[in-house]
């Protein structure tokens, strides 16, 4: 018969070494981890008496390998995958909501006309891979500082029903010398629509009326976005 320690070996679960291995080549060499591994490691917080490589692969799998898809999905989509729980399902929500952190307080201590690279790297991880239409604002003072970021509407895949009047009431209550406005369609074409031309009208001509200018107008898709300024639309 084996020895206690032997058969204690024998019943340890084999992912248990494997765990170790990996959390030790994170903390010596982070970017050696492939996306797979990394989101393992996260879920193994969430889901620490469970072998997590297998949901993992199946998450990543899903989403078509995008770390930054994955994490702007529905709590539904994430749900559809086999073995994703509760548990699994916040682990994912703190890698989105980790890197939306970090990007926007890079945001806030710039001036974000002549940070435009950051910005854009922050609006990509916070919006552009939403499954519907969201219409952002970001607020800014005279010196082009973010005062305040927030989601005004959520809408459908294609629509948000925006309300100027309510844009330039919020602006006033800020103190907003400016503003930048950004929705995304997750269509994944930031070609702007009809509809999307004529809101931003309707907006620039309820900001002019409180001298508070419209500085932009950003569609965001999956893989590029559209600038009504660059567009000659502003």
């Amino acid at each position: 018969m084996p020895g206690p320690a032997k058969k204690a070996a024998e019943e340890k679960p084999h992912h248990l070494g494997h765990r170790q291995r990996l959390r030790e080549r994170f903390l010596n060499a982070p970017q050696s981890l492939p996306d797979y591994e990394y989101l393992e490691l996260v879920l193994y917080q969430a889901i620490p008496r469970q072998d997590t490589k297998p949901l993992a692969k199946r998450l990543l799998a899903a989403f078509g390998g995008d770390l930054t898809r994955l994490a702007n999905a529905s709590d539904a989509e994430l749900k559809s995958v086999e073995g994703a729980g509760e548990s699994a399902i916040a682990a994912v929500r703190l890698i989105g909501e980790g890197a939306r952190r970090l990007l926007r307080h890079r945001v806030k201590e710039l001036p974000l006309l002549g940070s435009w690279a950051q910005l854009l790297d922050y609006l990509r991880v916070a919006q552009a891979e939403k499954p519907t239409e969201q219409f952002r604002l970001l607020f800014l003072d005279a010196k082009n500082h973010l005062i305040a970021d927030e989601v005004q509407q959520t809408g459908t895949i294609d629509e948000t029903p925006v309300y100027p009047r309510e844009v330039a009431k919020r602006a006033l209550e800020l103190g907003a010398a400016a503003l930048i406005v950004v929705h995304n369609h997750p269509s994944g074409d930031p070609t702007p629509s009809k509809a999307d031309i004529a809101i931003t009208r309707e907006l620039v001509a309820a900001l002019k009326a409180l001298d508070i200018q419209l500085h932009d107008h950003l569609i965001l898709g999956r893989d590029k976005h559209a600038s009504f300024r660059t567009l000659g639309l502003l």
